[in-house]
């Protein structure tokens, strides 16, 4: 999703008279990631305004956020050994919510990450760089756990949102990744993984030599 256009789509929740607590509850739930998601859009929105209007190179070409569906939670819980409870839920399964920042330069997606996680009513719970250390099969982004104060009309909750940021390279190469393994169920063959890592290291390069022409131009990658 673009990050100027709306955010994610509340649960549709239908009316309250003789709906199953369950479904109240889990409803109520869902919404706090929903409205944990527009804070931090919000947010993201608010620093490519005041840096288009300062005249300043703009790190973010676009963003996209999605919120887990209910089969998708479950999974993950069932993934992670998990009970079902919604409160066992919030506690482990962190990325319900979900935030993708994509930068034209490596030096961009740390710049962005600094300017969100400084923030003072963001607190941070972890953060991975898998830039600096890609996973084995050549994947690179920055991955930070966030949590974000939500304020309902009757409570406060602070809510887990997780970021991913990453270069227009690094994007592309893990859309064609997550396609791959789609479609040979996760067994891709051994050929096809070791093309994905030299491909990998290639969008890495070719990271690198832009971040160069760019400071070669303007004085800073």
């Amino acid at each position: 999703m673009p990050a100027d256009a709306a955010p994610a789509d509340a649960p549709d929740l239908p009316d309250l008279p003789g709906i199953p607590v369950a479904a109240q509850e889990l409803g109520t739930f869902l919404l706090r990631y929903k409205f944990g998601l527009d804070e931090v859009l919000t947010k993201i929105n608010i620093l490519r305004e005041e840096l288009a209007f300062r005249g300043s190179s703009n790190p973010i070409e676009h963003v996209s956020s999605r919120l887990k569906s209910v089969d998708s939670i479950r999974e993950k819980a069932t993934r992670l050994g998990c009970s079902l409870d919604l409160a066992s839920i919030g506690a482990q399964v962190l990325d319900i919510a979900g935030i993708r920042v994509v930068c034209s330069f490596i030096p961009d997606a740390y710049r962005v990450l600094d300017m969100l996680t400084v923030q003072p009513d963001i607190t941070v719970r972890t953060i991975k760089d898998y830039i600096a250390r890609p996973k084995p099969n050549g994947y690179r982004s920055l991955h930070a756990i966030i949590d974000i104060p939500v304020f309902l009309s009757d409570a406060s909750h602070r809510v887990p949102v997780e970021l991913q940021i990453r270069t227009v390279a690094m994007d592309f190469w893990a859309s064609v990744e997550h396609k791959i393994h789609y479609k040979f169920d996760r067994d891709v063959p051994a050929e096809l993984l070791d093309e994905l890592n030299a491909a990998a290291r290639v969008a890495h390069d070719l990271d690198a030599r832009m971040a160069e022409l760019h400071r070669q131009v303007h004085g800073t990658a």
